[in-house]
């Protein structure tokens, strides 16, 4: 009976948590915040942890299978946007492309000192926290490392809200309107029915098959969106997503994520700021040398060059390049790119480590 009872209550708790998620979510989407579905789920979740946490079941965590599903469906939605298009225009970026390459390694050696030196974190901590991209899998991968979950989210959140917040009002200032998602643009398509769904299923639970068959980092998200990109290049059948989908995968990622934030303090929160700040600013002027080298050999436009190094999520960059009348292709193989590198990157790494020193 009591058995019953404690499994009650973690469904219960489940319950509030997503229902939360989810106002949060609908809340910020009436405002001009980035990504309002996954950032104002988080935010409100973590508020909710750290409001009423201490009455929630005792050790109690967020249902991995539930996260597991969206994480699939946000890795087939990343995938979805490798297109033969897109593949044909890597020849002609083969210097950005090379550029962005060394921004990887840079950036994240940068971070790397500037969380393990400034900010005094453990190793796998400000490894996993200083990587310019790959957000789901570098806290998938942190966390099988050891490092501190809590942290590792915040400083990973931060780079993303900082650069597709600052970035896109720097933009909106120098134009006199707002850019992004902010400015109404969206990358879903409105007509897209249920007909479509059978086919993200089976290509998300494919993913999820491979990513575990061949070990893959952060396999519940890489590999879904391996074989997305797959199927996308391959033309056999489209990928379409609805907006509806892609708002709840948000919601239920956000809301995973925001339990675990919302275990740090305000002296933490205050410190993961003032690191994420030196973070990105780091980062953007890397990203900012590199392009101006970039400009002296290729006639790519200096904005849309700009966002595609900046280190935010694909999706918002791809949206400040439709308001910017830029190439969102163009931007999203850069980004993409950043994000396949890096993860790749991390992989080897780790690896590396793990043979130094086997603990």
């Amino acid at each position: 009976m009591r058995a019953f009872a404690l499994t009650l209550a973690s469904i219960l708790t489940t319950i509030l948590v997503l229902a939360t998620g989810a106002l949060g979510g609908l809340l910020a989407s009436q405002t001009v915040m980035p990504l309002p579905y996954m950032l104002g789920s988080l935010i409100a979740t973590a508020l909710l942890s750290s409001v009423i946490g201490h009455r929630f079941p005792t050790g109690y965590k967020f249902p991995q299978s539930i996260r597991l599903v969206f994480l699939a469906v946000i890795g087939v939605m990343i995938g979805a946007q490798v297109s033969p298009d897109l593949v044909a225009l890597i020849p002609a970026l083969a210097v950005s492309f090379a550029a962005l390459t060394v921004f990887v390694g840079l950036a994240h050696a940068g971070n790397y000192l500037i969380f393990r030196r400034l900010g005094g974190y453990d190793h796998p901590t400000a490894f996993y926290s200083g990587t310019p991209g790959g957000l789901m899998e570098s806290i998938a991968m942190g966390e099988e490392a050891g490092a501190d979950i809590a942290i590792l989210t915040m400083q990973q959140f931060l780079r993303i809200v900082l650069v597709i917040s600052l970035l896109p009002i720097g933009l909106s200032l120098w134009l006199g309107a707002p850019v992004g998602s902010a400015g109404g643009m969206t990358l879903a398509r409105a007509d897209v029915d249920l007909s479509q769904l059978p086919v993200v299923v089976a290509v998300g639970l494919l993913g999820l098959g491979v990513g575990k068959m061949l070990r893959l980092p952060a396999g519940q998200l890489t590999g879904p969106l391996f074989v997305a990109g797959a199927v996308s290049l391959s033309g056999i059948v489209p990928l379409d997503m609805p907006q509806w989908l892609i708002n709840e995968a948000q919601i239920v990622i956000g809301a995973s994520l925001g339990m675990r934030f919302g275990g740090l303090k305000g002296r933490a929160l205050l410190k993961g700021i003032w690191l994420g700040l030196a973070s990105v600013a780091l980062m953007m002027l890397i990203a900012l040398v590199l392009v101006l080298l970039v400009r002296q050999v290729t006639d790519a436009p200096f904005d849309m060059l700009l966002i595609s190094f900046a280190p935010g999520g694909v999706t918002e960059m791809a949206l400040i390049a439709l308001s910017l009348n830029a190439n969102p292709a163009l931007v999203t193989a850069h980004h993409i790119y950043r994000i396949v590198l890096t993860v790749i990157e991390m992989a080897v790494i780790a690896r590396f480590w793990r043979r130094r020193d086997p603990r």
